[in-house]
């Protein structure tokens, strides 16, 4: 079950909306199944018409408004949408109102044998949701307290799933990044985009940060992406920057200017406050003074780049080696944070829509609860040291065609080492019994194993000559991966491919989807 909390100020339009056809005529039979009265005594009654009579129980709604001790609140109605999940079976309208009497009692809008508290009404109108309407109004002419109110929305939906078997969710513990709104979802649909600008932008964001060892590098990482930046400065101090915010070009609102979205609206661990603890590690690797960004005017050689691929494959392999072995939780918490930087800064220099979709997946099980930034350690600081090599020595990949030599196994080789950390992250949040973010690990590392396997299928017929050969390469290869921290037994196979199919690139081969 899943809970939507919004606040409104007029309760006569709420009212229209939940007894009306609804947006699409999906409303049927709506009707009053829990109030903070008997709901018969609730229930609108019907005109000749056949509409309903809302004012008389609009004005109900609003009289508590009316005797209040302090100036009203500018947004007096509360509202909460409770939804079960698609495979849950229908509640009954008995259980929906003891699910809406929980959620107001939690809440502290309406609690179990409090006569002065604030009015009420649960509206359903399909079988798999219903809508709480609160005036935040008490009789006695308080206000309540609905601090923190939608996280307590998030415990009942929690207690209710295991009182009637439902399907069960995650808990609100703020590791999951803000969704896009229907508003936006449906805009990018209009415009032909393939996600909301949000998505992108947090994704280019997070690669821009785990790229970076300092504040002016990542600022200046943003705005070579293409990306417009606004600094917000701080009102005490002239000059010091507190936060900021970014937005595609592009992409603009009526007025035609750009929608910017600040770092938190895009997730919890991309404010400037936690990128600058990120920051603070003291294993780092400082790039050159030039531009980082893909140009052709500089290029690292092809062993520059073999090497840093390597080094990256060793500390991902090392990384979950730790992960598994040491019991300090806050070297585990560094690690699986360190990781998502590896795995973004992976997917940005090889332009590969699956990563930046396993990129994705692994945030969240990255994060940890509401907000709270890992402490830096040694362990998780040499991760990101290598993610940051890699993308320094990835400056110039933009023309793929100049290169002689493709990097294909040694991305395969890090693809591996880093689902096999993200692996033993699952592991580990499923000890916390963070069942959310052990689901996201473990789908993030599906997608890399099957990126693994569609880049090791071989998509020509091979010669007896070239297979007798690739026997010999593949021999070869197994005495070479007995150096690497992690045993890479499926990966091996893929060393086939390079010779087949000769790429430009670390790009990965056909039936890999690109952007």
């Amino acid at each position: 079950m899943i809970a939507k909390v919004t606040r409104g100020a007029d309760v006569g339009n709420l009212l229209r909306y939940l007894y009306g056809p609804g947006g699409r005529n999906e409303h049927t039979d709506p009707h009053i199944v829990a109030g903070y009265r008997h709901p018969a005594a609730l229930e609108p009654t019907r005109r000749a018409d056949g509409k309903r009579h809302l004012r008389p129980l609009a004005e109900v709604l609003r009289s508590p408004l009316e005797t209040m001790r302090r100036s009203r609140p500018a947004e007096p109605v509360w509202q909460c949408s409770l939804r079960t999940a698609p495979t849950d079976r229908p509640l009954t309208d008995e259980e929906w109102a003891d699910v809406a009497e929980e959620l107001m009692h939690q809440t502290g809008i309406a609690p179990r044998g409090d006569v002065e508290a604030c009015r009420w009404i649960a509206v359903r109108h399909a079988d798999d949701h219903i809508h709480v309407v609160a005036t935040l109004a008490r009789e006695d002419g308080r206000r309540p307290n609905i601090t923190r109110d939608y996280l307590k929305a998030r415990t009942v939906c929690q207690t209710v799933e295991q009182r009637y078997g439902l399907c069960r969710t995650a808990p609100a513990d703020r590791t999951a990044t803000p969704r896009p709104s229907r508003a936006e979802l449906e805009r990018a649909q209009r415009a032909g985009l393939q996600e909301p600008p949000r998505v992108a932008l947090r994704r280019q964001v997070a690669a821009a940060a785990a790229a970076s060892d300092s504040e002016e590098a990542f600022f200046a990482d943003l705005r070579e992406r293409g990306l417009a930046v606004r600094l917000r400065f701080s009102v005490r101090t002239p000059g010091e920057v507190t936060g900021y915010a970014v937005a595609v070009p592009e992409y603009t609102n009526s007025a035609g200017e750009p929608v910017f979205f600040s770092g938190g609206k895009l997730a919890a661990d991309l404010t400037l406050p936690k990128l600058r603890h990120r920051w603070t590690d003291t294993v780092a690797y400082r790039p050159p003074t030039r531009s980082r960004r893909r140009t052709s005017g500089w290029s690292a050689d092809h062993e520059v780049r073999a090497a840093a691929y390597r080094e990256a494959t060793r500390a991902a392999g090392t990384a979950a080696w730790q992960m598994r072995t040491l019991r300090d939780r806050r070297v585990r918490a560094d690690l699986a944070a360190a990781a998502a930087d590896v795995l973004h800064v992976t997917a940005d220099i090889t332009g590969n829509c699956e990563l930046d979709k396993a990129a994705d997946a692994y945030d969240r099980a990255a994060r940890e609860p509401y907000g709270r930034p890992p402490p830096v350690t040694p362990y998780g600081s040499a991760l990101r040291a290598v993610a940051r090599l890699l993308a320094v020595t990835n400056v110039g990949w933009g023309d793929r065609r100049e290169q002689k030599r493709d990097l294909t196994v040694d991305l395969l080789f890090l693809i591996a080492n880093i689902a096999d950390l993200i692996e033993s992250t699952a592991e580990h949040r499923l000890a916390q019994q963070r069942l959310a973010q052990a689901d996201a690990a473990r789908r993030a590392a599906r997608r890399l194993h099957a990126i693994r396997r569609i880049a090791a299928e071989p998509t020509v017929p091979m010669p007896p000559s070239v297979s007798e050969t690739l026997e010999e390469g593949r021999e070869m290869a197994r005495l070479v991966a007995e150096s690497f921290p992690i045993p890479l037994a499926e990966g091996l196979a893929a060393t086939a491919v390079p010779s087949v199919r000769p790429l430009q690139g670390p790009q990965l081969p056909r039936g890999a989807s690109k952007r």
